[in-house]
C-alpha cells in the first residue's frame, strides 16, 4: 500500500524545521551518503546525509517521532511497533539513488534489531524547488512516481524496489526512516487500515455508540488480536 499522508507539518512548522537544517548547514553536518552505505547500495547512491550522531540531528529526529505519535492516519495505516530513528538526506547536482531494496533488518541505537516492514518518506522541500528527484516506487501495476511538498509524507513496503531520480536543479531534503509493524503483512495491515477508516467515518456519522459501528470496532481488535505480533 502505497499512502500519502498530507500535512504531518504545518508550513510555518516547516519553515522552523528548514531554520534548522540550514544550522546544520553551518556547521557542517552534511556528510557523503555513500559512508552510509551497504556494499551493493555504495554502487547506486549520491546524496548528503545528515551526521546521525550530532545533537541537531537527533533534534530534528525526536520531532518527527514525536509528531508520527499524534497523527493518526499514520498510526492507524502503519501500525508502528518499533520506528527507526528518522535520518535526513538531501539530493542536489545531479544526485540521485539507484534502484535498490531496503534492507531487511536493522539495528537500532540501542543494539537491539528490527525488522522493517514500512519505509517513509517525509518530504522537506516543495515539489517545484528542485528538478527530478521523484520517489520511484515499484508496484505490481508498474513504478509509481512520488513528489509531494513540504511537510507531505508518503509511506510504502519496505520490500519494494525503488529509487530517487537524479535532482538536475535545486535540492532536494527529506526525512527518511523505517518501521517494523504490529502487522507483518501488506494486505493485512491494508485490511486493517480500509476497516478502521471506515469504522472512523461511521463514527463521526452515526456516533460511536451505534450498533453497527461497535460490532465492526469488535471485529477490528478481534483481527489485531489474530495478526499482531508483539
Amino acid at each position: 500500500m502505497l499512502l500519502p499522508v498530507e500535512g504531518v507539518f504545518s508550513r510555518e512548522e516547516i519553515v522552523q524545521l528548514r531554520e534548522l537544517l540550514v544550522k546544520a548547514s553551518e556547521q557542517g553536518l552534511w556528510q557523503d551518503g555513500r559512508a552510509t552505505a551497504g556494499s551493493q547500495a555504495l554502487l547506486v547512491k549520491q546524496n548528503l546525509q545528515l551526521d546521525d550522531d550530532a545533537d541537531l540531528t537527533r533534534q530534528l529526529s525526536d520531532t518527527v517521532i514525536r509528531r508520527l505519535a499524534g497523527h493518526p492516519l499514520f498510526m492507524s495505516a502503519a501500525l508502528p511497533l518499533k520506528i527507526f530513528p528518522p535520518k535526513f538526506n538531501c539530493y542536489q547536482n545531479g544526485g540521485h539513488y539507484g534502484l535498490h531494496v531496503d534492507s531487511a533488518v536493522m539495528t537500532l541505537p540501542d543494539r537491539s534489531t528490527m525488522r522493517t516492514d514500512v519505509s517513509a518518506t517525509l518530504f522537506l522541500s516543495d515539489a517545484d524547488e528542485y528538478e527530478g528527484g521523484e520517489l520511484l516506487i515499484e508496484t505490481r501495476f508498474g513504478a509509481q512516481p512520488v513528489k509531494l511538498n513540504a511537510g507531505d509524507m508518503i509511506i510504502y513496503p519496505s520490500d519494494s524496489l525503488h529509487e530517487v531520480t537524479p535532482v538536475t536543479q535545486g535540492q532536494r531534503i527529506a526525512s527518511f526512516f523505517w518501521l517494523q509493524s504490529l502487522v507483518r503483512s501488506p494486505s493485512q495491515r491494508a485490511l486493517l487500515f480500509e476497516l478502521d477508516q471506515s469504522i472512523q467515518a461511521l463514527s463521526t456519522r452515526l456516533g460511536s455508540g451505534d450498533s453497527e459501528v461497535r460490532r465492526l470496532s469488535h471485529n477490528y481488535h478481534n483481527l489485531m488480536r489474530e495478526w499482531a505480533e508483539t
